[in-house]
């Protein structure tokens, strides 16, 4: 009965890499693909999953009951407003769209079709997140305090990946750079470990290193409404081989440092500090992957709508909210989310 036949619109790498195989691992099954580049389409095939040039094919498909949309960003909204209104679940990358205008569309027009949507925060799926949310509910931390976050990475003008152009620094095709890329991870992460989501924000954003348009770094600070303090470090201008992906959060009984849970892959560290320095391990799944895990919960919210309480448009529209006040707070208004968007014939469907 938990099986479900998914599609996915856009199969680049994060799609094929992860989702595909997560897809196998929850025991569901890839149904179909949507991608404009016959290359992605014959990897689709090689998968067992048919391929399809447009949308219109994919939402044919029956068997079809759920769908990743993996697209550049600037493509999301047109993708979720088709499948709205032929009444398939979405799962939808994040951030949810290039502009908030976008967002704000694919909102109405999920709550106007009352299907099952939601934004693929698949760090909320991560064991060790899980874990650490548990224990933070159950007061182990006291009143927590902090949450700091490092999410970096390196991403030069020429990446590609199977020779997919690089979409992600294109303001047009993806609304910004680093910031919109990877704060939502931590801003959505915070909101489910805490139980409340950041409601204030401020940031400065770089381009530094890297002779593309949009910022490489940034720097976030934010706070909840009962006063929890936040700070994001995001970049594409952090070398691979370096520590990259910590999250900390703080009490006034001790404090969860993570290191290596942020990302795609299962596996990393979680370590309890007492207020007296003592440390302990948190045990947790290693072998589980938030991939995996996101497919998992997905699906059974889809058989079961009870569930459905977890998924929310509306919170993950306040995300993108934050993400352009983050933007608008250095800039004076406007800044990458307010640039114009190119036009979405033909683009490459790939992340």
């Amino acid at each position: 009965m938990d099986a479900v036949g998914w599609g996915i619109v856009g199969y680049g790498w994060v799609a094929r890499d992860y989702m595909a195989p997560g897809i196998r691992a929850a025991g569901h099954r890839l149904v179909a693909v949507c991608d404009p580049d016959p290359a992605s389409r014959a990897a689709a095939g090689r998968e067992g999953a048919r391929g399809h040039a447009d949308l219109a094919g994919l939402i044919a498909e029956d068997a079809v009951e759920a769908v990743y949309v993996a697209t550049p960003n600037h493509l999301h909204r047109a993708a979720v407003e088709a499948l709205a209104a032929a009444g398939k679940a979405v799962l939808c990358e994040k951030p949810m769209a290039a502009t908030l205008a976008d967002a704000e569309a694919i909102a109405r027009a999920v709550a106007s079709k009352e299907i099952f949507y939601g934004t693929a925060f698949d760090q909320r799926h991560h064991p060790a997140h899980r874990a650490i949310r548990a224990q933070v509910a159950a007061g182990r931390l006291g009143t927590v305090t902090a949450v700091r976050i490092v999410y970096a990475c390196w991403l030069g003008r020429d990446w590609s990946e199977a020779g997919q152009p690089n979409w992600r620094i294109d303001a047009s095709q993806a609304g910004g750079g680093a910031l919109i890329d990877l704060a939502p991870h931590g801003l959505d992460l915070i909101d489910f470990l805490l139980g409340r989501p950041i409601a204030d924000i401020a940031a400065l954003t770089q381009t530094r290193v890297h002779d593309y348009p949009v910022d490489d770094g940034a720097l976030l600070i934010g706070r909840t409404d009962d006063g929890v303090l936040a700070s994001l470090h995001v970049a594409y201008n952090c070398p691979d081989a370096l520590p990259r992906r910590r999250l900390e959060v703080v009490g006034t009984k001790g404090m969860f440092v993570a290191e290596n849970t942020m990302g795609q892959v299962a596996g990393g560290t979680v370590t309890f500090i007492d207020g007296s320095g003592a440390e302990e391990p948190v045990p947790f799944d290693l072998d589980a992957s938030p991939f995996t895990e996101q497919v998992r919960a997905f699906g059974s919210a889809l058989r079961r709508p009870a569930e459905r309480a977890a998924y929310s448009a509306e919170r993950d529209l306040h995300t993108m909210r934050l993400v352009v006040e983050a933007y608008e707070s250095e800039l004076g208004g406007g800044g990458p989310l307010s640039a114009p968007r190119g036009a979405a014939s033909r683009m490459d469907y790939s992340p």
